[in-house]
């Protein structure tokens, strides 16, 4: 559904991305996992149209995203939960939501597309009126998460959920994202917490200094293999 083929980006002068190719199914949960600075998220801000590409082209659905710009991925199906949530704290719960369905094909299906967001978090339902900048960790990532849906995007590309989060949150969260899997969702997961995202993952990718070092079916890994490349044991 989403491909990749020779892929190079960078900030500037800077190369990060060398040369990446990689597939993502449809339906399917890939992680791409990977020690700080390999290029991960760089990668989701490249297949965002956040980053120009210096190489290489990106497809989804058999379609070109060359000179798509960011704003207008939503509109060709796909959405971004960035690190760090970047949630707006001074606007309400709802307020927030209603931003994930900004575009105009969205926008006639906002309310049905916030029942089903309400449904599937009932404390944001709870709290719609209040600030978000009250939420804890966890909850705040539950409304990034809910924000994305509200496009009711075919793909969503999420970095690093688990970030900062207790671990009866990191399991609450990854239950969502199972949720999400057997709704069919195509999702593309960058994520530190290897053990976690594997159970998730129908096929893992591994990036190392911006490169692509390992691929595999998820069900065919073995973790302690992958860590020791990962940590180049």
């Amino acid at each position: 559904m989403l491909e990749l083929n020779g892929v190079r980006a960078g900030y500037g002068a800077i190369n990060v991305l060398w040369d990446v190719t990689m597939q993502f199914a449809k339906g399917e949960v890939t992680a791409i996992v990977g020690p700080n600075g390999a290029g991960k998220t760089t990668l989701l801000r490249a297949i965002m149209g956040l980053l120009p590409l210096q190489r290489g082209q990106i497809e989804l659905a058999g379609k070109s995203l060359a000179g798509v710009a960011t704003w207008d991925m939503l509109e060709r199906g796909m959405a971004m939960v960035p690190e760090g949530r970047l949630i707006f704290r001074d606007m309400t719960i709802e307020e927030n939501l209603m931003l994930g369905a900004f575009p105009k094909a969205r926008r006639h299906g906002a309310k049905r597309q916030l029942d089903e967001v309400y449904a599937m978090f009932p404390l944001l339902k709870e709290r719609r009126a209040a600030q978000a900048g009250t939420l804890s960790g966890g909850q705040a990532q539950m409304l990034a998460l809910g924000r994305g849906l509200m496009s009711s995007p075919d793909v969503m590309l999420i970095d690093e959920p688990s970030l900062g989060l207790a671990p009866v949150m990191v399991q609450e969260v990854f239950a969502i994202l199972a949720k999400l899997k057997a709704l069919g969702r195509t999702i593309v997961l960058v994520e530190q917490n290897t053990r976690v995202a594997l159970r998730l993952a129908d096929q893992v990718y591994l990036m190392q200094g911006g490169k692509l070092t390992f691929a595999e079916r998820a069900a065919n890994v073995d973790v302690e293999a992958l860590h020791d490349r990962y940590f180049a044991r």
